[in-house]
């Protein structure tokens, strides 16, 4: 079955079930990892699917966030290994944004890579103009790599323009990188370095290939395993997939039970259940998000399911800012009830709170302030940092200073 009158059928063929607004938000962040008992990093970090990446590093780096929400304190360099520094297990592509994820998920990727290869959707004429550019970089790579693209010495590394001041030379390795002629080979200092596939990956991925409906079809299902609810926009969305293909996959899963029709309290479109997903009646949760966290990186999905509409302000001037330079959602339970702007002051070894924000809004319970200020102390030791400062902007700063007083 595919397309779009299948799916259509198969909500209106079989019943649906019905959930309520919270039940759908539990769900979700059981199948996150939420509320219960912590699993290992490896393991939590599997059950996400992956790790979006993110230059900012004013509080911490976003990837290293998801893992302290679900598991607390650990050591960072634990993760460093398994992504960074040991790309023969974990690697780095556009499976969402820029993301890390397991080496043995490459050729699922093979159908996307080889479209980038017909066309490049950032610099659609780069490759054509500078054919003699991309060639050598494979040679320098061929020779002298792995490589930042810092480390090239040639005549087209100058920065300039926009897109960040990328130099040709860095334009040139984005593409290679996107298009798979060239695969990362980790980060250093958080600049990725590049290599030729033979030269990192191990053989058993090296030229393997996934039929792009079968990749998209698995790529669909762990979509659903990691919301466990989700419409087909959301399921779409976590692999960053068309939605017509995502259509195709929803019909062909749900006919083999592996997907079930229901229907959300609130939510105007039909929605997918994991048959898998647990079900918790409550749920005990308390954490602060990555802007970049799966349970909140769709905006939509986020203003859907928790009422909490969302938009970080790192390119808004400071004046027009609404709640802070990179405020991070606060979770209590199944709500998000907050939101909180932290920088890591490293110099001075402060955790600075420079904002903090109840999040107002029918039925969005209070925010504790003394749960908060567990999680802002959990923070500051997590970073190394000795102390906690809090300004004085925002509805929660006052209660919150008072709780860590």
């Amino acid at each position: 079955m595919s397309g779009v009158a299948d799916t259509v059928a198969l909500v209106t063929e079989r019943p649906a079930d019905r959930l309520t607004a919270g039940q759908a938000r539990r769900i979700l962040l059981a199948a996150q990892g939420f509320g219960g008992a912590p699993k290992g990093l490896e393991t939590t970090v599997r059950r996400l699917q992956l790790l979006q990446l993110d230059s900012v590093n004013v509080f911490e780096r976003s990837h290293y966030l998801p893992l302290h929400a679900r598991l607390g304190h650990y050591d960072k360099a634990r993760l460093d290994r398994l992504t960074f520094a040991d790309p023969g297990r974990w690697t780095e592509w556009w499976a969402h944004e820029a993301a890390l994820f397991p080496v043995e998920d490459l050729p699922l990727w093979a159908w996307k890579k080889a479209e980038y290869r017909a066309r490049d959707p950032w610099f659609p004429d780069f490759a054509g103009d500078h054919e003699a550019l991309m060639n050598e970089l494979l040679e320098v790579l061929r020779a002298d790599g792995p490589l930042a693209a810092s480390d090239i010495e040639h005549e087209e590394n100058r920065r300039h323009g926009p897109w960040w001041g990328w130099s040709a030379v860095k334009r040139g390795l984005e593409i290679l990188f996107r298009r798979g002629d060239v695969v990362s080979a980790g980060r250093t200092r958080f600049e990725r370095r590049y290599a030729l596939p033979e030269q990192v990956l191990p053989a058993s991925v090296l030229g393997a290939e996934v039929a792009r409906a079968d990749a998209i079809r698995e790529l669909v299902r762990r979509s659903a395993i990691a919301l466990g609810v989700g419409t087909t926009a959301d399921l779409a969305d976590y692999f960053r997939l068309r939605t017509d293909d995502t259509r195709a996959a929803v019909a062909e899963l749900a006919d083999a039970g592996e997907l079930l029709p229901v229907r959300v309290d609130g939510w105007k479109q039909p929605a997918w259940l994991h048959r898998d997903a647990r079900r918790p009646a409550r749920l005990g949760a308390a954490a602060l998000l990555s802007p970049f966290d799966p349970v909140v990186w769709d905006r939509d999905r986020a203003e859907r399911q928790f009422g909490f509409r969302y938009r970080i302000e790192i390119y808004t001037p400071a004046p027009k800012r609404v709640y802070g330079y990179y405020s991070l959602p606060i979770l209590l339970d199944d709500h998000l009830v907050g939101r909180i702007d932290l920088k890591s002051d490293r110099k001075a070894r402060v955790l600075r709170v420079q904002s903090a924000w109840r999040e107002e809004g029918p039925g969005v319970p209070a925010a504790d302030p003394r749960r908060v200020a567990e999680l802002v102390r959990a923070a500051a030791v997590w970073q190394g940092l000795d102390d906690v400062t809090v300004a004085d902007w925002g509805t929660l700063t006052a209660d919150l200073r008072a709780a860590l007083a």
